[in-house]
């Protein structure tokens, strides 16, 4: 399949698989690294290979973002499939310098391309993918993918309770979540991505495993519209019994009109640790329905 305007986005946004096929979105890989040995998310490294190997390992991984010309390349092979413009959705540019890399290309790309700050990750991002996707194959141009991504990001909630805040206090641009979660060692930190700044902010944690995933529950349903249809993904880093059980419990309370299970991606597990739980999902606005699969 090939667009007039092509869709592109990076590794961390956890789309599954059938829907990169079904509407066409090319996937840039960021780098997982451990110790010496460089890993390409999603192609060298699975995520399931990623949280079975991170309980174990003597280093603490780091990422890395895409270079400008890895970038560039993309832009060149979605032009030579026949794309006459781009649109590339990113990783909040708060979490990674990723965004920076493809403004950096799209400045020498031979097609206009417009770049966009997801402000989020994860599903945070995919959902904002999807909803571009959809807009484009409803018909709509670039002004309509622009909003429609807009418009899935003001109605997003991302929440993620962790098991440990070892993990989020490593990573630099976690650094001041972390300072704040400091003094709840103890306990089972929940943490939101801001839908204005794309930063991850502390919210209210627990003392129980159990405590954390009602926390995680309670806060998200609290900060999204539950008379509108709903788009949710439960994700997880090693967790998915637990990640089952909380889909089970929000189609029998909430009946979403998408639903789905994810493995989160190792971008995020390098932040979150093993078996974190997060709940990442928008409400459609009146008229949405056109972009509905």
């Amino acid at each position: 399949m090939t667009h007039r305007i092509a869709l592109i986005t990076d590794s961390t946004s956890d789309i599954p698989r059938e829907w990169i096929e079904q509407y066409d979105i090319t996937i840039v890989p960021l780098t997982i690294i451990f110790g010496e040995r460089l890993y390409l998310d999603g192609i060298d490294l699975t995520a399931e290979q990623f949280y079975e190997r991170l309980p174990g390992e003597a280093h603490h991984p780091t990422t890395s973002q895409p270079s400008p010309q890895v970038f560039l390349d993309t832009y060149r092979q979605a032009a030579a499939r026949g794309a006459q413009e781009i649109v590339v959705v990113t990783i909040s540019s708060a979490m990674s310098g990723t965004i920076l890399s493809a403004r950096q290309a799209a400045e020498e790309a031979a097609i206009p391309v417009c770049v966009i700050d997801s402000k989020s990750t994860a599903m945070g991002l995919g959902w904002q993918v999807i909803a571009a996707a959809r807009a484009r194959e409803a018909g709509g141009g670039l002004e309509a993918m622009q909003a429609a991504v807009e418009q899935a990001r003001q109605n997003l909630a991302f929440y993620v309770t962790l098991d440990t805040i070892e993990y989020l206090s490593r990573g630099g641009r976690s650094m001041e979540a972390a300072r704040l979660l400091d003094s709840f060692l103890r306990i089972k930190p929940l943490v939101y991505v801001r839908p204005d700044t794309g930063r991850v902010t502390p919210s209210v944690p627990a003392r129980s495993r159990k405590g954390a995933i009602d926390g995680l529950y309670k806060e998200f349903f609290r900060h999204i519209d539950t008379s509108r249809p709903l788009h949710i993904t439960v994700q997880h880093s090693g967790a998915p019994d637990e990640a089952q059980a909380l889909a089970d419990r929000v189609r029998r309370e909430y009946s979403p009109k998408e639903l789905f299970v994810a493995i989160a991606s190792p971008v995020l597990g390098v932040h979150a640790g093993p078996c974190a739980l997060a709940l990442a999902g928008y409400a459609e606005k009146a008229g949405e329905d056109l972009y509905a699969s």
